[in-house]
């Protein structure tokens, strides 16, 4: 290749390197989201110290320097990495860079330096990367050897829409799809969770780990994003574009010869590493030695300013020295003061740094620079500003959602109602986060409760009126709101299928009387003031979406095909009551995928009609009170003839298939009476026992 050649290829490569998130600005002191965003040094001391508290928990001071008893709930220390199979996920060169230096290899980091580079920490540092290396997991799993492959381009929009860049540092040369060509792209002004070491990982196992952080990372600092394992590879893809893996030049000219994992696991408990980090199932263990925090000097150890030997050193900055020594003054002073549920919550989600994405209280939300890079994926959306895009505000929360519902949010599976947003609800994981689930509905109750009658009992507890006072002819909250598988007439606002699963009742009142006042930023209009019967109207509404499975849909949703039975897409026959023409004011309509049907005279106890095609037709049943006969809709209609005897229909019972068998009494005598397609499905099979007597037939017509 010629000279120049190469300088072009290299100039166009660094000029990628350049833009990709993993070459942000460099952060050179141990760092904890929350404490910059919310902390200055020209802060009073009184705020500082509430640094120092946070400090202390998320640098996991406390892992190692217990706390008073007092203390011990709040500054609890944070489950480090699991270390269970480190080995095959990062290479040994890897593993010893971050072992020797960690803010040299991964600026930013929280993991503190325990080798000054004195006589002995060589061997030390080759002993615990021989130890680490060893532990590996063997068994194949979906992403190993490339069985999924990324896709580079999917991943960086992935990485930034899904809401990474929330925390990690957006790419310089990504433009969000609002920002016109002419604009410069803001850079955000907090510092970004660095991801330094993502370039270390194979890509196999930087996917794998994407899928699922909480494996690797049980303390939920790193959520699992909800990505599917294609998406998880894309996004892995797009972190190794450019990947060069750093040689560990000083471990090869050092020449160390084998130490041993045994002796690299011995280290590992004797070097306290045991205190942060779980390996396997078995949980960290913090060493008996260390002094507790009532014992420690503030301008000894890593807060000195020259560290001695054998201390851990967090490269920490000025504000954070002082924000720990401030801590500190005041834990030796002081009993830790009893905090209010709301001012457990707010440490929780600080800790977390849920007040990235979300503001409460006044507090949070996504700066400027990284809203930018929240979307929407449909276009009608639009009409609705910030909230087609920015994740809610989380005030009244408590009393807004139930305890099913915080759950999925949380932790759990299905509780996404706003698929038009990009960015996606992370999952931090149970034991992070089921004390918020019990201290939020404590924090946000109402002090006059709003009284709502659910019960069901009261004459206007009709589904039918709520469902035209949702519909196009009553408040038309089908303007915005879309009901089981359809959209809006308009922007597409929450779904409201699973309104009672997900909203307690009373806040549901709360909001319809008063949305503004009750959810910030609404643009759902007060639709009830004025309104002389808005307790019974609203009321009524609940209770047609609380039976909502069972209801047609609101007028201006549905539509005439909605009301036509259809076995073939059910995928098993359907049994259907109804008054139907030749058959009778007590007939029972059987539909099967296979294209025939029949209906059952409950009346005379007999097989009253056959027919091919298309089942039944509902409309009258669900749209009218008057029940007026329907007609099959499919064709080759044939009457079949009536059977004698004293006839008693006792009921029908299903097999594990659908297939009803209809049951009744002939001159005295049991029967039991079932039709199925043959199978070719041009006729059906009749079994009619009576008295334990089988007989068998085929209908075809």
């Amino acid at each position: 290749m010629k000279p120049w050649t190469t300088l072009v290829i290299a100039a166009l490569f660094c000029g990628r390197l350049e833009a990709h998130p993993l070459q942000a600005e460099p952060i050179n002191h141990a760092y904890v989201f929350n404490f910059d965003q919310f902390f200055l040094p020209e802060d009073p001391d009184e705020h500082v110290v509430e640094g120092g508290y946070l400090l202390l928990a998320e640098l996991n001071c406390t892992a190692c320097h217990s706390a008073p008893a007092s203390w011990q709930d709040r500054l609890s220390s944070k489950p480090g990495p699991n270390l269970e199979d480190v080995g095959s996920r990062l290479d040994a060169d890897s593993l010893w860079l971050m072992i020797r230096s960690p803010q040299h290899r991964k600026k930013g980091t929280q993991m503190p330096g325990l080798f000054a580079g004195e006589e002995g920490d060589a061997e030390k540092v080759e002993a615990l990367t021989e130890y680490l290396s060893s532990l590996r997991r063997p068994e194949k799993d979906s992403f190993a050897a490339g069985a999924i492959k990324g896709d580079l381009a999917r991943g960086k929009t992935l990485y930034h829409r899904v809401g990474c860049v929330a925390c990690h540092e957006p790419a310089t040369d990504y433009r969000p799809e609002k920002v016109s060509a002419e604009v410069v792209v803001e850079k955000p002004g907090l510092g970004s969770v660095p991801i330094a070491l993502a370039d270390a990982y194979h890509v196999d196992a930087l996917a794998k780990f994407l899928h699922d952080p909480l494996a690797h990372r049980p303390s939920g600092r790193m959520p699992n994003m909800r990505l599917t394992k294609q998406e998880a590879a894309d996004i892995a893809a797009y972190l190794h574009s450019g990947r060069i893996p750093e040689k560990a030049t000083e471990r090869a000219a050092l020449k160390i010869g084998r130490q041993g994992v045994e002796k690299g696991s011995a280290l590992f408990t004797q070097m306290n590493c045991a205190a942060c980090h779980q390996v396997g199932s078995t949980a960290p263990v913090a060493s008996p030695k260390t002094k507790p925090i009532k014992a420690l000097s503030p301008d000894r150890g890593c807060l000195a300013g020259k560290q001695d030997t054998g201390t851990p050193r967090f490269d920490l900055n000025d504000l954070q020295k002082r924000a720990l020594r401030l801590a500190i003054a005041s834990i030796q002073k002081h009993d830790a003061p009893v905090l209010t549920a709301m001012q457990k919550v707010d440490w929780q989600m600080s800790r977390l740094n849920c007040y990235a994405c979300h503001d409460r209280d006044g507090k949070g939300g996504p700066e400027d620079p990284r809203a930018q890079y929240f979307g929407s994926n449909d276009g009608s959306a639009e009409s609705l500003g910030e909230l087609a895009h920015l994740p809610p505000n989380l005030d009244h929360v408590g009393r807004k959602l139930t305890r099913g519902w915080l759950q999925k949010v949380l932790y759990g599976e299905g509780g996404s109602v706003r698929p038009y947003m990009d960015t996606r609800m992370p999952n931090f994981g149970q034991a992070q986060t089921e004390m918020l689930v019990d201290l939020l509905p404590v924090t946000d109750k109402r002090e006059t409760p709003v009284k709502i009658d659910v019960s069901g009992l009261e004459k206007h507890h009709r589904a039918e009126l709520g469902r035209t006072l949702m519909g196009a002819k009553g408040l038309a909250c089908i303007a915005c709101h879309g009901l089981k598988d359809r959209k809006s007439l308009g922007p597409p606002v929450i779904r409201l299928t699973h309104t009672v699963e997900r909203l307690q009742p009373e806040y549901f009142k709360e909001l319809l009387l008063n949305p503004q006042a009750t959810q910030t930023g609404t643009m759902m209009p007060p639709m009830f003031i004025g309104r002389k019967k808005a307790d019974q109207e609203i009321e009524s509404i609940w209770t047609y979406l609380k039976e909502i499975e069972g209801q047609p849909l609101p007028e201006g949703l549905i539509s005439t095909e909605d009301f036509e039975l259809k076995p073939e897409k059910a995928g098993r026959p359907m049994v259907f009551r109804s008054f139907i023409t030749g058959a009778g004011s007590h007939a029972i309509g059987v539909g099967f995928p296979q294209g025939i049907h029949a209906a059952f005279d409950a009346a005379q106890a007999r097989w009253a009609m056959v027919w091919k095609g298309r089942f039944l037709d509902a409309l009258n049943n669900w749209q009218s009170r008057e029940m007026l006969p329907i007609k099959p809709l499919g064709t080759a209609v044939k009457m079949l003839p009536e059977e004698g005897g004293v006839r008693e229909f006792t009921g029908y019972k299903l097999d594990k298939q659908g297939v009803p068998t209809f049951l009744y009494q002939i001159d005295g005598k049991p029967a039991e009476d079932t039709l199925r397609p043959v199978k070719n499905g041009q006729g059906f099979e009749r079994e009619l026992k009576i008295n334990g007597v089988v007989k068998k037939e085929v209908l075809s017509w």
